[in-house]
């Protein structure tokens, strides 16, 4: 009677305990969703160090990658957390096609990712471009959350000594591309990029 008494007790916590096993593992396997808006613990870049690697990158002065950098900090308040070091072709008579491919470093120190970009545009909009481009990247604090579809609009860009500045925003992930390169593209246009890990030849 008292072994069939301990049997019955073992055999109760066995079934009492296994949910709350699940759910401690569930917990702490679960991580927050990405990007995480309010996450202020991420490493973020300073402006000399952005001012230094984008005038590097696009093979500019110091000057007047200061100026787009100061210009971009000021509307966003923050320190961006990663950048986006790459090129890009893109011309448009009416509908805009637009294709890059660069690298995304962020402060964390992990080894950079190849990203490719493609998007659309539809407005009134004509000529072509080839561009170094270097995008300030905001709100992003795991690097797989940059490969999504982010709506832009082209016509709100704005020139800084020179180099084409817009925005592109998408879940709290915001970027500042910033361009510099030979051709010209004239007009206003609404459209969306898409970040993926490879190449992709349709736009959407």
């Amino acid at each position: 009677m008292h072994r069939r008494q301990l049997i019955r007790t073992g055999f109760a916590l066995a079934t009492t305990a296994t949910p709350l096993g699940l759910a401690a593992c569930a917990s702490t396997a679960t991580g927050p969703n990405y990007p995480v808006s309010n996450d202020t613990t991420a490493p973020a870049y300073t402006a000399d160090e952005l001012v230094a690697a984008g005038s590097r990158e696009l093979g500019i002065a110091a000057e007047a990658m200061g100026g787009a950098i100061e210009r971009i900090f000021a509307d966003q308040g923050d320190s961006p957390v990663g950048y986006i070091a790459g090129e890009e072709g893109a011309g448009a008579v009416g509908v805009g096609l637009r294709y890059g491919r660069g690298a995304l470093h962020m402060k964390d120190g992990q080894p950079p990712r190849e990203v490719f970009w493609q998007g659309i545009s539809i407005g009134w909009d004509v000529g072509g471009n080839a561009s170094r481009v270097f995008t300030l990247v905001y709100g992003l604090f795991h690097p797989d959350a940059i490969y999504r579809r982010y709506p832009g609009v082209e016509g709100s860009a704005y020139l800084v000594a020179g180099l084409g500045v817009n925005y592109q925003r998408a879940d709290g992930i915001t970027l500042a591309p910033v361009r510099t390169g030979v051709g010209l593209r004239l007009g206003a246009n609404v459209g969306t990029m898409a970040y993926s890990r490879q190449r992709n030849i349709v736009p959407l």
